[in-house]
């Protein structure tokens, strides 16, 4: 007790120790880091194996972004979202079955002609063969197996050549016919509720700067995606037209379906135009009697193509669009691995909307900052 009586006060107990987690911070960042290297290290298997899923989704969602320029511009002018978007989708039908009478009905009537022309390649490429003669016998027992399966593969070609992409499509492969429409009604929802996503995107946002940030990646994503298609489909287009003019004057029979050939292979950067010489040295081969002459269809679409890689596609895309070549590369090689040929022609359009999106949002961390 105190002098003034009072009792002591008890002293205060000590405080507990602090309880330690079972786990600390580190072996759960490290659990986190293998869930993400798991999960990207399996993503491509998923997509080669969901094949029959992802690949129209990708290919619908590309389509669908590189249409929303048109759809908005029909909006503006009054039309409702439901028809805008059937005007739309009914325009990239119409599009596609002109580029199937263009070139696929040509194409087979070329690949009926083919046991029948054998002899002429070989004709004209006699002095070539000429200077390797293991090749010799080797390319004959290769033309006499190749003409007696061609001409089999060429009477049921003939039996009924497809008027439309939907008669091609469901003749060739009925689970292409179901990812087909799944890929146009995935088209026309996306563009009939366009407008609507767009503002719950932005409006789900919890501040203003974040609703401002939504709204330019979707904008970026947009522009980025519909200018380069537009873009590549005119440079393309042109380059078709191009090549069927000059083929049309040396005489090369069916010049627009060669164009249209060139057209569609310059798609694919790199492997394309090379896949479109080759097919016309084939058709070349098949048309005209001296080697010179020949190969003349391929030696014009080559120059048109290096003219167009290398000067007029880089003026019209313009910094804004450049890819980093590699980048085409990287991507190209794995859609191409995991897709592909179909794989091949989406590769750049969704390394396209990639780099809007990151773009979009480093603009975004800096204006924050």
């Amino acid at each position: 007790m105190r002098g003034d009586g009072a009792p002591h006060a008890a002293p205060p107990a000590p405080a507990a120790p602090p309880r330690r987690p079972v786990f600390g911070a580190e072996p759960l960042r490290l659990i986190a880091y293998v869930l993400v290297a798991g999960i990207a290290v399996a993503s491509p298997f998923a997509l080669q194996a969901g094949a029959e899923f992802f690949l129209p989704l990708t290919a619908a969602i590309v389509i669908a972004t590189a249409l929303v320029p048109a759809l908005e511009w029909m909006e503006r002018r009054a039309i409702p979202s439901p028809l805008a978007a059937l005007l739309c989708v009914l325009g990239f039908i119409l599009l596609i079955n002109g580029a199937l009478a263009l070139i696929v009905i040509p194409a087979s009537d070329w690949f009926i002609r083919l046991p029948e022309r054998l002899p002429q390649i070989r004709e004209n490429l006699a002095p070539l063969i000429d200077a390797f003669a293991a090749l010799q016998r080797f390319v004959d027992d290769a033309l006499q197996v190749f003409a007696s399966n061609t001409a089999a593969r060429a009477q049921a070609i003939a039996v009924d050549t497809p008027s439309s992409v939907w008669a091609f499509i469901s003749e060739s492969a009925p689970a292409a016919a179901v990812q087909t429409m799944f890929a146009t009604l995935f088209v026309y929802f996306f563009l009939a509720g366009w407008s609507k996503m767009r503002r719950v995107a932005i409006g789900t946002s919890q501040d203003f700067d974040g609703a401002i940030a939504t709204s330019r990646t979707i904008r970026a994503v947009v522009e980025a995606t519909s200018a380069y298609m537009g873009t590549i489909i005119a440079i393309n287009l042109g380059l078709g037209l191009a090549v069927a003019g000059l083929l049309w004057l040396i005489g090369m029979p069916s010049p627009l379906m060669w164009g249209g050939i060139v057209a569609i292979c310059n798609f694919i950067p790199y492997l394309g135009p090379v896949v479109a010489a080759m097919l016309l040295a084939l058709g070349g081969l098949m048309s005209f009697d001296s080697i010179g002459l020949a190969l003349l269809p391929a030696a014009i679409q080559i120059t048109l193509h290096t003219i167009e890689a290398n000067f007029v596609t880089p003026l019209i895309l313009g910094r804004r669009l450049t890819i980093n070549p590699l980048l085409i590369l990287i991507s190209l090689s794995f859609w191409g691995w995991v897709w592909g040929a179909p794989g091949a022609f989406l590769a750049v359009p969704i390394l396209v909307v990639i780099q809007a999106i990151a773009r979009a949002l480093y603009q975004s961390e800096r204006s924050a900052t």
